[in-house]
Formats: C-alpha cells, structure tokens, sequence
C-alpha cells in the first residue's frame, strides 16, 4: 500500500507541472486575445469573440478527447496524404497543456480584458501628454493596474484550472489521478486513494492562495482592496 502512496505522491509533480505548463500557455493566449478585443479592428475583435463563445461553451473533457484523439487522427491522415510512411503520436503531455491552456486562455482572456477596462481613461491619456509612448505607457500605467484588477478573477481561473489537470489522466498521462484510478483498481481500495489526491489538491490550492493572497496585498498598497477567498 505505501508502494502506491509514494507514486501518487511523485506523480502529483507532473500535475504540478502540467497545472504551470497550461497556466502560462493560458496567459499568453488571455493577454493576445485581451489585445484583439480592445484593438478596435473588426477582424481581430470577431477572432477573439469568437473564441471566448465557443471555447466556453464547450466542455474541457470534449475539447481534450478532441484535440488528442482527433489531432492524432488529423496528423497521419495529412501525412498519408503528402505520400509518407510515418506516423505521429501527440505525447499527452503537450496534448494535456496545449488543450488545458487553450481552453482556460478564453476565460483569462475576459479576466484581462475586464481588468485594462476598469482602469481610468485619463490615466493613459495623461502618459501619452507626457510623452510616453504605447508600450511604456503600457508598462509603466496599465500592466501594474490591470494586475490588481485582475488577481481576483486570475486567482478562480487558477484553482479551476488545477482542478482540470485531472482530466489529461483520461488520455494516459501518469499524473496522481492516474495513478490513484490504478492502485484503485489494483488493491479494490478506491476511498483512501481517492482521498489521499483529494488532500493532496487541497494543499496545492491553499498554498496557491497564500502565494496570490501575497501577490494581490502587494499590487493593493495605498488602495482599498478585497480579500481572496
């Protein structure tokens, strides 16, 4: 039984890995797609909206079934078509975080959005009358201001983001939910299995709010801010 215990408990740093792998693949797609909702030109804020709908209204379990299954599908009916022999198998990993951060970047897309929206007007235009140029303004006015905005929604998109890596033990990748469904299904001992991973999220989520708690109480000096719950 420790045997078990000791490979759910190594396999929870490949969801830990999988959780920061998507969690920055989700940040870049949010800020891009932040950037062409407020762009202003109509192809990019269709894109973009386009996006967020469907990505949102689509279940996580169907777009990773999707992407890894059919991609892989996808992948040697094009080769076999181009005239070669070789055939490609999408390592779950990448398939796990690419589907994971694609999914969770449409949400951290309105997160950023709704952010760059809550800041003042006359604070941009008051950088560029002094002389700043868009991406300084941008560093030096918006970005500090749109992460305080942003933490408390950035900080529901995390912990629903951890929670979702359980689902790439569906397409074979050895994370601890994996690895508790097998010595599940090795010792007929679901509950403690199950239990230990249940705990073991539970850490990995409350340390994550202690660190975002940190981070918010940082960007907030001098202001009245809330509390992350």
């Amino acid at each position: 039984m420790n045997a078990y215990y000791i490979a759910i408990l190594q396999g929870s740093a490949l969801t830990v890995g999988v959780s920061l792998c998507s969690l920055l693949v989700a940040t870049i797609l949010g800020l891009l797609g932040a950037a062409a909702k407020l762009s202003g030109r109509p192809l990019l804020v269709g894109l973009a909206t386009l996006y967020t709908t469907l990505i949102r209204g689509i279940p996580e379990l169907v777009l990773m079934l999707l992407i890894f299954y059919g991609g892989t599908i996808g992948l040697n009916n094009l080769l076999e078509w181009m005239g070669s022999e070789e055939t490609v198998d999408i390592n779950p990993f990448f398939a796990g975080v690419l589907t994971i951060g694609f999914i969770y970047g449409a949400f951290m897309t309105e997160t950023f959005r709704g952010a760059i929206l809550a800041i003042p007007k006359g604070q941009i235009e008051a950088a560029w009358a002094f002389g700043m140029g868009r991406t300084q303004a941008f560093l030096r006015i918006t970005a500090p201001q749109m992460v305080r905005y942003a933490l408390p929604g950035f900080t529901n998109n995390w912990l629903v983001l951890i929670k979702a890596t359980a689902l790439v033990s569906l397409i074979g990748l050895q994370e601890m939910t994996y690895l508790a469904k097998q010595a599940s299904a090795a010792t007929r001992s679901p509950f403690a299995f199950f239990l230990f991973t249940a705990a073991l999220f539970l850490i990995y989520t409350t340390v994550s709010l202690y660190v975002l708690r940190r981070v918010n109480a940082r960007y907030s000096l001098g202001t009245k801010r809330g509390q992350l719950s």
